[in-house]
């Protein structure tokens, strides 16, 4: 048992954080030169792959390609041909359809008048989320005062359920303190989800492990179990799910500003440049509606 849930676990960190339309049963290492160790581009995701992922995904907790080095297809192309010219970054550093691409259909958003959204789509699970995390908390110290930041944990799959079902119960209970914390210890090898030996995942032993986590952190294991089946957290899960789906989120971590644009680590060339490109995007934004 504890085999196959360090194997899992090996295989999560190795993998990139993308849905992953296919893959072989078991999660064993990749092997070297394979596309998965090399990070090698690999196809797009149909929308018929992706619906036969979600069915996969309810009976398996399957790991993901990071395949954020893929060439812009017709897609991107699209979207850029939908960006109207006042609405694109001055012609120099940051590129449309290359470091950035345009949300086709716009998103709307729930920031008040004067106010940018800028949203994280993550997962708690996901290294590269974890890696971007400190860049992340950093920017949020001195962000814009007209920056309103949001992050959402992406729902793919099982794992990623309850990772966001984590996440929600912490906020629900005021204990957003303890978020990073659950990042550490998941993404360390005492990770806050259980495996089954056929590899599904186990969510009443994966709960009480959260439980007991949550208490050795402070949180009262009865306070934590009946929120974390509460209605509150169940229609923060469905936002959650609306918000994977009408934003057609294949990898996290996934920035949005504004409901316009998105990006990613890969696309904007780092993680210091696309908290740079994040304000640059803001800052056209807010720019465009205030007349600036």
């Amino acid at each position: 048992m504890n085999r196959l849930l360090c194997a899992a676990l090996i295989a999560l960190a190795l993998a990139g954080c993308h849905r992953r339309a296919a893959m072989p049963a078991g999660l064993d290492r990749p092997a070297a030169g394979s596309p998965v160790a090399t990070g090698a581009r690999s196809s797009p995701i149909t929308r018929e792959a992706a619906a036969a992922a979600d069915a996969a995904a309810e009976a398996r907790v399957e790991p993901a390609i990071d395949n954020r080095d893929e060439e812009p297809g017709t897609t991107s192309l699209e979207r850029i041909a939908d960006l109207p010219r006042d609405q694109q970054l001055p012609e120099g550093r940051w590129k449309p359809g290359v470091n950035y691409d345009a949300i086709v259909p716009e998103q709307p958003t729930t920031t008040p008048p004067g106010k940018v959204e800028v949203l994280e789509v993550f997962w708690l699970g996901c290294p590269h989320c974890y890696a971007f995390e400190p860049y992340l908390r950093d920017w949020l110290k001195k962000k814009p005062a007209y920056v309103s930041f949001v992050r959402v944990p992406v729902m793919w799959g099982p794992v990623h359920r309850v990772h966001a079902q984590l996440f929600y119960t912490l906020e629900e209970l005021g204990r957003d303190d303890l978020v990073e914390k659950a990042f550490d210890t998941i993404q360390s090898s005492d990770s806050l989800f259980r495996i089954t030996a056929d590899h599904r995942l186990d969510e009443a032993q994966t709960l009480a492990a959260e439980a007991a986590w949550a208490k050795s952190n402070g949180v009262d294991p009865d306070a934590f179990r009946k929120t974390y089946a509460s209605s509150a957290v169940a229609a923060d899960l469905q936002h959650a799910q609306e918000i994977t789906l009408h934003y057609q989120v294949e990898g996290v971590p996934f920035i949005a500003v504004g409901g316009k644009y998105q990006s990613d680590v890969g696309k904007a060339g780092g993680h210091t440049e696309l908290i740079e490109l994040i304000d640059s995007l803001a800052a056209s934004i807010h720019d465009h509606e205030h007349g600036a």
